[in-house]
C-alpha cells in the first residue's frame, strides 16, 4: 500500500475551475488503475480544521497499490494534466501506513497495520472526522486554541487542513519529527487533551479516523517551499 497527499494551488483568476475540478475529476481518477481509495479534498487556510477556506488551494488523498501505480497516474493522467496545465503549484507527501484506528465512509481505507516500534524517524497523522450538526458550535469553538498550539508545539514540522465538506467533514494532516513529538502533543499538551476529552464526552463525531504514517517522499511545493524535506537516511 502506497498513500499521498497531493496538495495544489490555483492562480486567483483559475479559482472557478478548482472549483469545477471538483466535479470533474472525480470521473477520470474512478478509472484510474491501482488507485484503491480516494477523496478530493478542499483546504483550510491556517494548516489544520479552519472555517475558513483556501480557494486557491486543493488536495487529494489517494491509496495505491504501489508506488508503480502513482508513478504511472503523473505521466498518464488526466488530473495531473488538469493540475500541471492549470495551478502554479503542487506539492505531494508519500507515505506508507503506521497504524490506523477508525473509519472514513464507512471503510478502513488503510487497513490495520502492524507498527513497526523500534521506528524513530518523522511521522505524519491525519486526523479525520464526520461532526455531528449539533455539536458544530462546540467543536469549532475549541479549534482556534488547539490549532495555535499545534503551530508551537515540539517536533512539529508542517500541517495542512483538509476537508470533504465545509464545516462538517474535516481533516488535518500534519507531519512531525518524531512519534514521541505526536504523543507529547496529543496526549500531555493541555490544550488538546482537553479537546480529546470532549470529543468522546460531548459525542462530537459520527464518525473519526486517527491514522500515523512513514513519510517516505516528498516533491514539489507550496507557496515557494517544500515544507518538509525528507533525508535519505529516513527513507524506508
Amino acid at each position: 500500500m502506497f498513500v499521498t497527499l497531493t496538495i495544489v494551488r490555483y492562480p486567483k483568476y483559475f479559482i472557478p475551475l478548482a472549483f469545477i475540478s471538483m466535479a470533474i475529476l472525480h470521473i477520470p481518477l474512478f478509472f484510474t488503475r491501482g488507485l484503491t481509495f480516494w477523496k478530493l479534498l478542499g483546504c483550510g487556510k491556517n494548516g489544520t480544521f479552519d472555517i475558513h477556506p483556501d480557494y486557491q488551494q486543493w488536495g487529494l488523498m489517494a491509496i495505491w497499490k504501489d508506488k508503480d501505480d502513482f508513478e504511472a497516474f503523473k505521466k498518464n493522467s488526466f488530473v495531473w494534466s488538469w493540475w500541471k496545465l492549470l495551478t502554479d503549484e503542487q506539492w505531494t507527501i508519500s507515505c506508507v501506513p503506521y497504524e490506523s484506528h477508525g473509519k472514513w465512509d464507512g471503510k478502513e481505507p488503510f487497513g490495520q497495520p502492524t507498527p513497526d516500534r523500534n521506528y524513530e524517524g518523522p511521522i505524519a497523522v491525519l486526523t479525520r472526522a464526520t461532526i455531528r450538526l449539533s455539536k458544530l458550535s462546540g467543536f469549532w469553538k475549541n479549534v482556534p486554541t488547539v490549532a495555535a498550539s499545534m503551530g508551537h508545539a515540539k517536533g512539529f514540522v508542517t500541517s495542512v487542513g483538509i476537508g470533504e465538506m465545509p464545516f462538517i467533514r474535516q481533516a488535518t494532516f500534519s507531519v512531525w519529527e518524531s512519534l514521541e513529538d505526536v504523543k507529547k502533543f496529543a496526549y500531555r499538551q493541555r490544550e488538546h487533551a482537553e479537546v480529546i476529552k470532549k470529543t468522546h464526552s460531548e459525542g462530537w463525531y459520527s464518525e473519526e479516523l486517527f491514522a500515523r504514517f512513514i513519510p517516505v517522499e516528498t516533491t514539489g511545493s507550496i507557496k515557494g517551499v517544500n515544507p518538509f524535506i525528507i533525508q535519505s537516511e529516513n527513507w524506508v
